[in-house]
């Protein structure tokens, strides 16, 4: 299990407490039952009444530095709340959605449209992408009421805040890149890692270590480097000494001039090719930055799941102008999920909803689709949804486990492709 379901959360724990009872959260933890356990519905008298209409908003950025993000994620709840609406709605009424700008977290836009959200009377706001406005824009969601649910903020730090059960993401954590790492490399292998000093490349590095214990790998270096400290003939030094069968780069995007000299150096000392791994956060296109072939073979990794031709299609339906989906499944997700947990629940209110997020997402029947799920609830309300991104399955920190991550190999180009899957957690 991974380390996250073990955080202490008693006030999320005393929200679902009615609905989950003694069963497993994480699907990795569940042993297989002929039939799952039937749960109980929570009394709506218990938290506050919705009025009724579930309101969504959705805060991503269309200004700024990550506006590349904001497209896919608005269609991927545009599209939820279409299919929702088309098959009835919730408890008898059509979802509303508003969508906001999010900014980047240069700026308090966020703030503003949140303030905004809130006097449209949203219930559940989908997103922010970014994960400092999310922890920022935390004490405002709790004292609105609203439940937040981000499709893309995979900070760490997230699963540890008290969140009075209030923030949920269908995007993984980065440390659990760090498990799936482990899985992709396998056993008897010697595994070198070069990580930047920040909060999601210090929890990767430490879940991948987990994890190479357990498949029987063994990590032979570990080599950090920052904004000040970037030794790149020092990096390449203690791995000729250690001679890994693999390297793993784990760095933030914004520190791509240390990136591109780190990788150069690795190509150089034959650490590159099919030896070496990108995560999430450094995987680029370096065609404009790399001498060509300099990560031919070379290997990424990067969190949630890759729509196919079929959803991607759907996506377009809602907004034509879509070309990078990244992340519309996750906000696709959220946005059912949030429906699924207001008619379970009875009510669209943005606690209630955040009270039976948990339940509708693991350890009941399993539904693939909206429609699905309502035909289940005509005669059971302990559905597990599992959707476009995976089978999701809420913990008490309100991530999702399992996860599905893309794998990736570069070209000669120095660009990458996606070659297959892999599911962590």
């Amino acid at each position: 299990m991974h380390h996250h379901a073990n955080t202490p959360r008693p006030h999320r724990r005393a929200l679902v407490a009615a609905i989950v009872g003694a069963l497993c959260v994480t699907l990795s933890a569940c042993s297989p039952e002929p039939m799952p356990v039937p749960t109980t519905t929570p009394s709506p008298t218990a938290l506050p009444a919705g009025d009724g209409v579930l309101t969504i908003g959705t805060l991503f950025p269309t200004t700024g530095a990550t506006t590349f993000l904001a497209r896919a994620q608005d269609a991927g709840v545009e599209l939820a709340v279409r299919e929702i609406n088309e098959a009835g709605g919730v408890n008898g009424k059509p979802v509303v959605v508003y969508h906001r700008d999010s900014g980047d977290a240069s700026t308090t836009k966020a703030e503003s449209s949140f303030e905004d959200l809130v006097a449209k009377k949203v219930d559940v706001v989908i997103g922010p992408s970014s994960s400092v406005l999310a922890e920022r824009l935390l004490p405002k969601v709790i004292a609105a009421g609203v439940v937040m649910i981000s499709p893309s903020a995979t900070s760490p730090v997230l699963s540890t805040l008290k969140d009075q059960g209030m923030l949920f993401r269908t995007i993984p954590s980065a440390a659990l890149e760090g498990s799936a790492l482990a899985e992709v490399v396998g056993k008897d292998h010697k595994v070198a890692v070069i990580y930047y000093l920040d909060d999601a490349d210090r929890a990767l590095r430490d879940q991948l270590a987990a994890g190479l214990d357990k498949v029987g790998s063994t990590l032979v270096a570990s080599e950090a480097f920052s904004a000040t400290i970037n030794d790149a003939d020092k990096i390449v030094s203690v791995l000729t000494k250690a001679e890994p069968d693999v390297v793993i780069l784990a760095s933030p995007f914004n520190a791509m001039s240390k990136n591109k000299a780190i990788i150069s150096a690795l190509a150089k000392a034959k650490f590159a090719g099919s030896k070496l791994w990108l995560t999430s956060q450094n995987l680029a296109d370096y065609s404009q930055e790399l001498p060509k072939g300099t990560l031919t073979d070379a290997n990424g990794i990067l969190e949630g799941a890759v729509p196919d031709t079929a959803f991607q299609k759907r996506v377009k339906s809602a907004d034509p102008a879509v070309k990078d989906y990244r992340y519309a499944a996750e906000a696709y997700d959220a946005t059912i999920l949030a429906a699924l947990a207001a008619i379970v629940a009875g009510n669209d209110s943005g606690r209630a909803v955040a009270a039976t997020l948990q339940a509708v997402s693991a350890s009941g029947i399993k539904c693939t689709s909206f429609g699905e799920c309502l035909d289940v609830l005509k005669t059971r309300d302990d559905i597990d949804y599992d959707g476009i991104s995976g089978p999701i399955g809420f913990d008490d920190a309100g991530d999702p486990h399992p996860a599905t991550y893309g794998l990736y190999r570069y070209g000669a180009d120095n660009r990458f492709k996606l070659v297959g899957t892999v599911v962590a957690g």
